[in-house]
């Protein structure tokens, strides 16, 4: 895991150093360094001098001997009785010969850290002790002296609210005395953007010093120059930056130079939002050419289609929801997934192998629930259900003790926890989740990765005794895994699996969607205290720094929920097993029923792969012929079965019938002198339906040659019409769609059609385009103000009406799966829309409108205004090839069943012939 990579380069980086920022207390600031000697036993026969490092911290001084066999000393400045230098002139000042430099520390407590160089619980010395230190550089004296003064007063007050005050406030003076060094920049070309301060957020700890941004770089430089002078970002280099709520509060800011990396370059909170929001916008601008700004929508259908791991659409999600490495209060949570601890063998094809994913773990246990819920009916406002959280520092550290033990001391006061509570057993650790009072954690995402550091005690840690006397060392595995990587191997397969996959979506509810706060929240028993949710409270609101103090310490320590990225239920992926419709014509049906024997391939199963093969290769599109065939813009095409002829409408009333084979125009009839919207052949090519702008819509002969009925369904223009299994679906800018059956007529006899209207589908304001799906149980409509609405045939009512577009939608489609939808508008944008929930999963900025398009899923055609088709990679939201065509605006578009044949009519009055050259 990155974390994990993180500690060991940080580890190899700085092997030589035995201070860390780890040393330092929670929310304490490193100032300065100086060299100096510790001296003991001070004018003895024994005195002795040790080299090393005097570290000025806000709460406590720190001495790094040179020597590691000696320990780090640790003296908190609550715990100093006086601090002195020769300067005092006291009769029993211990510097009166020979003292420059000097300085006397008498505490009643000390720590000894890291002797020998083992990593292991801070030893406590208690009892009035004198530490005598002599700096190399006597002219610094008074300076230290004078801010040690300053330090301990701050953390003589009784309160912490006004500790934290005057620590801020000597901060905040140091850094106003200082600003960026400009010598360090890369170039002396460099022009500087902007400066100001902030802090480097690493997991525990917070660094104060000075943000510069550059028209190159962004650089961080530490007040104290720890633990290098300058930390540098190459802006050229960034993949991804991020705006972050650090204690519940808008003032962090991550940057990433990696794509798929969950541990950031640098992560930096700053003192006010505006540098935040102001350095965000500088660095989004510069990266904005060349990085696609992917949201949790546009995760969602790269996962629904298969194209991400499960184990990759919830890094993202993580990510987008606030949750970083750096910030152990909002650690990346992944699910627990496997509920058998117990077996030999793991059978991830039993839905018993598996926990209940629409279940948070406070809920597994029903006994355990029971008792909850029975306190939580009881409880005064503000209720909550659980009085832990599933995600906390000490979760993350409890997973994590044997790869970052200093974190774990760091976070408990230089203790590791008590033996019994260390993370000895996945088997105790799942049945302590599900029947524990007050733990119902989640896990990390080092549990399906493949680093299994975290769970070998390769540094030897003495992690304690537990009560039957053994010693704590490696976790125990369950017996299905023969060793670390193989349990961290069969974890990822059981993420990836076929019931994880299909119950995935139910978790993300939980932790980041509509069950995460709210109604849906109490129904799904996921209720925790007020405090961890964004929102919560506000910390600016509150004037007593002693409260907010110990409210934001609450915060961090006790973990905090993801911010919200789904409101309404989230999708499932979309399984293999579960795909039942085929992607082209109207007639087929579900494959579970037309079964092929294994060994024999179906029609549908070629016709599948022509088209799979077709859109592959769709940016080998070629531009075959064109011809001018109309006096003003097409508004529609429609082929014979056979391909020989092309019926084109066009807005000079007329419709045309032209021969491929001929090149030449051999029909046109005009029914009347308003413009044709669009057109559609029959079933067995004998008739052609047009509609017009003059609310009518005309039947016409293809062997008889003349208009054979007409049906006047609207008030107002038909502008779309389509034709499903004898049922006739006509838009209208009437603002309504209708669905009518057709008897068919006699050409010979004056028997007409017969139209019964079946249903009306009533919109505010008028339809410009509709579409079915495969089936022909669902139809999308799009209106002339932007709503998308997505229909029940069946049963003529409204599943979803989106207001999608700022603007006319001009074309919408079904995805071949019918799961997805695509519309495009007068906006300049595709939106994807999941049909089962009505969920906008992702939002393409195009620059011009794109006026009609075909797309597989994946892979769009589209038509665009200019007259260029446009391939467009939809997952990646941006245009893969352009294919010069028309002079003017793309109108509509025909594409064949195997995909390999396009013909395009556009305003130009043109129509032109696309092949596929493979």
């Amino acid at each position: 895991m990155a974390f994990i990579r993180k500690r060991r380069l940080e580890r190899e980086l700085y092997s030589k150093e035995r201070f860390s920022l780890l040393l330092l207390n929670l929310e304490e600031y490193y100032f300065e360094q100086h060299t100096a000697n510790h001296i003991k036993n001070k004018g003895c026969r024994d005195e002795r001098k040790f080299r090393g490092s005097l570290k000025i911290c806000s709460k406590s001084i720190i001495f790094e001997p040179d020597d590691n066999i000696q320990p780090i000393i640790k003296i908190p400045l609550r715990d100093c009785i006086s601090i002195k230098a020769p300067e005092d002139n006291e009769a029993k000042n211990p510097f009166t010969r020979d003292t420059s430099g000097g300085i006397s520390v008498v505490c009643n407590q000390v720590f000894l850290i890291k002797e020998r160089n083992i990593i292991a619980p801070y030893k406590t010395v208690r009892g009035r002790t004198e530490h005598l230190f002599q700096l190399d550089v006597s002219g610094k004296l008074g300076d230290v002296v004078q801010t040690l003064h300053q330090l301990y007063r701050a953390s003589c007050l009784d309160k912490m609210g006004d500790q934290a005050a005057m620590i801020t406030a000597i901060l905040q003076s140091r850094l106003a005395r200082t600003s960026f060094d400009k010598n360090r920049f890369q170039s002396i070309s460099e022009t500087l953007h902007m400066e100001c301060k902030a802090e480097m957020v690493t997991p525990l700890v917070t660094n104060p010093g000075h943000v510069c941004v550059t028209d190159a770089n962004l650089y961080f430089q530490p007040l104290n120059g720890y633990p290098k002078p300058v930390v540098q970002i190459t802006l050229q280099n960034v993949r991804r930056i991020y705006k972050r709520r650090h204690g519940l509060m808008p003032l962090g800011l991550e940057v990433f130079c990696t794509e798929n990396d969950l541990c950031s370059d640098i992560y930096l909170k700053f003192y006010n939002y505006q540098d935040r929001d102001e350095l965000y916008f500088l660095i989004a601008t510069y990266i904005e050419n060349h990085i696609t700004e992917h949201t949790a929508e546009s995760y969602m259908l790269q996962w629904q289609r298969g194209h991400i791991s499960n184990y990759q659409y919830l890094l993202h999600l993580n990510n987008l929801a606030d949750r970083s490495c750096n910030d152990l209060s909002q650690y990346p949570v992944f699910p627990w997934i496997i509920a058998d601890y117990s077996s030999s063998v793991l059978d991830l094809t039993k839905p018993e192998t598996f926990r209940d994913l629409s279940k948070p773990i406070g809920a597994l246990n029903k006994e355990r629930l029971d008792r909850l819920l029975t306190r939580y009916q009881e409880m005064p406002e503000p209720k909550f259900m659980y009085g832990s959280h599933y995600s906390s520092p000490g979760y993350v550290l409890f997973y994590l003790v044997r790869v970052a033990p200093e974190y774990m001391l760091c976070l408990q006061n230089g203790k590791f926890d008590h033996a019994d509570r260390t993370f000895n057993s996945l088997a105790e650790t799942w049945k302590n989740c599900l029947d524990g009072a007050t733990d119902f954690k989640e896990l990390i995402p080092e549990f399906y990765e493949n680093d299994s550091s975290f769970l070998v005690n390769s540094l030897k840690l003495d992690l304690g005794k537990r009560q039957g006397g053994k010693m704590v060392d490696d976790v125990e595995l369950p017996p299905w895994a023969s060793g670390p990587d193989d349990f961290l191997l069969k974890s990822r397969e059981a993420l990836e699996s076929q019931y994880v996959s299909e119950h995935l979506h139910e978790w993300i509810d939980i932790i980041f969607g509509c069950k995460q706060k709210g109604s849906e929240a109490v129904a799904a028993h996921n209720v925790f205290h007020p405090l961890t949710y964004e929102g919560g409270v506000d910390l600016n609101s509150i004037m007593d720094p002693n409260e907010k103090v110990a409210l934001l310490t609450q915060i961090l320590e006790f973990g905090q929920t993801p911010k919200q990225l789904f409101t309404i239920p989230h999708p499932r992926r979309i399984m293999p097993k579960l795909k039942s419709l085929s992607r082209t014509s109207s007639h087929n049906v579900s494959i579970t029923e037309s079964p092929v024997s294994p060994n024999e391939e179906s029609f549908e199963d070629l016709t599948e792969e022509s088209i799979t093969l077709a859109w592959n290769n769709i940016t080998k599109l070629k531009l075959d012929e064109q011809y001018r065939i109309h006096k003003d813009a097409i508004t529609g095409i429609a082929v014979t079965c056979n391909g020989s002829s092309v019926f084109t409408t066009s807005q000079d009333s007329t419709l045309k019938m032209f021969s491929k084979e001929s090149k030449a125009i051999q029909r046109s009839v005009s029914f009347s002198n308003m413009a044709l919207s669009s057109c559609l052949i029959l079933p067995g090519d004998t008739t052609v339906i047009s509609s017009s702008w003059d609310n009518h819509i005309y039947f016409y002969s293809i062997a008889f040659g003349r208009q054979q009925d007409i049906l006047m369904g609207h008030d107002d223009a038909v502008s779309k019409i389509c034709w499903r299994d004898g049922r006739l679906y006509s838009a209208s800018w009437d603002s309504t769609v209708k669905v009518w059956h057709c008897a068919p007529g006699e050409t010979l006899s004056s028997k007409k059609h017969h139209f019964e209207l079946l249903a009306e589908l009533e919109h505010e304001v008028s339809v410009n385009t509709i579409n079915l799906n495969a089936a022909n149980t669902t139809l999308v409509s799009g209106t002339k103000e932007g709503t998308i609405s997505v229909w029940d045939v069946t049963t003529a009512t409204a599943l979803h009406q989106l207001p999608c577009h700022s603007g006319t939608v001009f074309d919408a489609a079904f995805s071949p799966d019918s799961r997805h939808l695509l519309s495009t508008g007068e906006d300049c944008c595709f939106k994807v829309i999941d049909v089962q929930t009505g969920m906008v999963i992702s939002s393409v900025t195009t620059d011009e409108p794109q006026r009609c398009f075909k797309w597989d899923g994946n892979t769009i055609l589209s038509g665009s205004q200019s007259g260029e088709l446009l391939i467009w990679d939809l997952l990646g939201g941006k245009v893969t090839e352009r294919l010069k065509g028309h002079t003017g605006a793309v109108m509509s578009m025909w594409m064949n069943e195997q995909c390999n044949s396009i013909i395009t009519g556009g305003e130009d009055k043109q129509i032109i012939f696309w092949k596929l050259q493979y």
